[in-house]
Parts: structure tokens; C-alpha cells; sequence
């Protein structure tokens, strides 16, 4: 029978893609260093990765560290991993959130474009789950959360189109399998969808009008904010979650009833 580990006083959590200043990582990195974690900030940019954590560590008196990582790529990730297990608290926490989006429509999208859309919002999460899964085994203990989309669900309607709903859907069966596997090890792996956010994913930030537009058919008659979908996030990946694994969920306004 698996047995509770506790959580370590010090831990730390990896967020990919969360640099961006308006973007949900962003917030999510906010709201666990408030929470007193360790922050480890995986972009593409390794420069705004770096002011990133910098800005947040600074705010939130907690150690941070950005590094550059394209993760899609294996020795990419590795290396990035490594300095930050080298640099900070154990890794406790992974939240998979660097992401594409793809508006293209199904008989315009190249291969080249669908590859792209697979490589960073599937691929990426495959690469940099295993790759922290190693410490997380050994402690047995840990938590994962993944981006997917209610695109996923609903089979686009949204923004971006086919190739990224269908990265999305894999997002959902990527989760499940995956808890299945790592559950006798204290980890638990769950996903969440989103609906409409205001973020820039979706062609650049949203005006008034076009929050006004995309609010019609959700019940609470909104978008949602980055720092309700970051408190999702942060409930997943604390301690209280323990017993939740292989879940996805939904936070849209209602616009989506699963």
C-alpha cells in the first residue's frame, strides 16, 4: 500500500512557458511563490525567463530561477533540469503549461505546422514530465498538471483550430496514462481545461468588444482571469491534492458541462 510522504518545508515548483507577463504560467508562479515555493521558470526566452523569476523572487522573498529551454528538445530540458536541481529546493511540483496556439484551418495547415503545434504542447510535456518524474519517483512524491484546452473537448469552436484541439485531446489521455503509471509512487497527475482566458494566446490581448463576444453562451457571462486558472493550478500541485489524480478540470464559466 503506498504510504503519505509529507511535503517538504522547501520545495520547488517548474513552470514552463511562464515567462510571459500576461500569461497563465506567469500568474501561477505568482501565486505559488506567495504560497512560499521555490520558483524554477523554463521559457524559450531565457532572458525573460530570468527577469521573470527575478521580479517574483524579489516580490515574494522566495528563491526563483529562469532558464532558458526549448522543451521540445530532450538535451534542452536535461540541461536546464540539472541547473535547477542544482540551484534549489527538490522539485516537488510540475506545472506543464509553454503552449502554441493555431488558428490555421484544417486544409491550410502544413505538416510543418502541425509538427510545431505537437512538438511544444505534447511532446514538451512528455520531455519535461519524465525528465522531473526521475526525483520524484525517489522522493515518491510529486505533483503534475497540464494545460489542455476546452478546445479539446468541445473539438475546437475556439481561437485556434484542429491541430491544436487535437494536441490538447492527447493532453487529456497523456494525463490519465500517465497517473495510472506513477501513482504507487506518490504522484498524482491531473489536467486542466480551460475556457476563454484573458490571456494573449488568442491572437493578442483581448479588447472590451471581444471579451464581449466571446463571453455569449458562458453562464457567469465572462472570460476568466489568469489568477482563477493559477488558483486551480496551486490547489493541484499543493498538498491538499494528494488524493486527486487522473482528473481533468474544467474552468470555463459553464461554457463547456462535462
Amino acid at each position: 500500500m503506498t504510504s503519505i510522504t509529507p511535503f517538504p518545508t522547501e520545495r520547488t515548483v517548474v513552470l514552463t512557458g511562464a515567462a510571459s507577463a500576461r500569461g497563465i504560467g506567469r500568474a501561477a508562479a505568482d501565486r505559488l511563490a506567495s504560497e512560499g515555493w521555490s520558483i524554477a521558470i523554463l521559457d524559450i526566452n531565457a532572458e525573460d525567463a530570468s527577469a521573470a523569476a527575478a521580479e517574483i523572487g524579489s516580490n515574494r522573498a522566495v528563491k526563483a530561477i529562469g532558464v532558458g529551454a526549448d522543451v521540445s528538445d530532450a538535451a534542452s530540458v536535461d540541461r536546464a533540469i540539472t541547473e535547477i536541481e542544482g540551484a534549489l529546493p527538490p522539485i516537488v511540483a510540475l506545472a506543464n503549461l509553454a503552449g502554441i496556439s493555431s488558428p490555421t484551418p484544417f486544409m491550410e495547415t502544413t505538416v510543418e505546422e502541425w509538427d510545431k503545434v505537437f512538438a511544444i504542447n505534447m511532446r514538451g510535456s512528455f520531455i519535461v514530465s519524465q525528465r522531473v518524474l526521475k526525483g520524484m519517483i525517489e522522493r515518491k512524491l510529486g505533483r503534475i498538471v497540464s494545460i489542455s484546452s476546452i478546445s479539446a473537448q468541445r473539438g475546437g469552436g475556439t481561437y485556434s483550430k484542429v491541430a491544436y484541439s487535437a494536441s490538447k485531446a492527447g493532453i487529456i489521455g497523456f494525463t490519465r496514462a500517465l497517473a495510472r503509471e506513477v501513482g504507487e509512487f506518490g504522484v498524482t497527475v491531473n489536467a486542466i481545461a480551460p475556457g476563454p482566458i484573458d490571456t494573449d494566446i488568442m491572437g493578442g490581448t483581448l479588447s472590451e468588444d471581444r471579451k464581449a463576444q466571446m463571453s455569449e453562451g458562458i453562464m457567469m457571462g465572462r472570460v476568466g482571469s489568469r489568477e482563477e486558472v493559477a488558483a486551480l493550478i496551486a490547489f493541484l500541485l499543493g498538498p491538499d491534492a494528494g488524493y486527486i489524480t487522473a482528473a481533468t478540470y474544467d474552468i470555463n464559466g459553464g461554457l463547456q458541462v462535462s
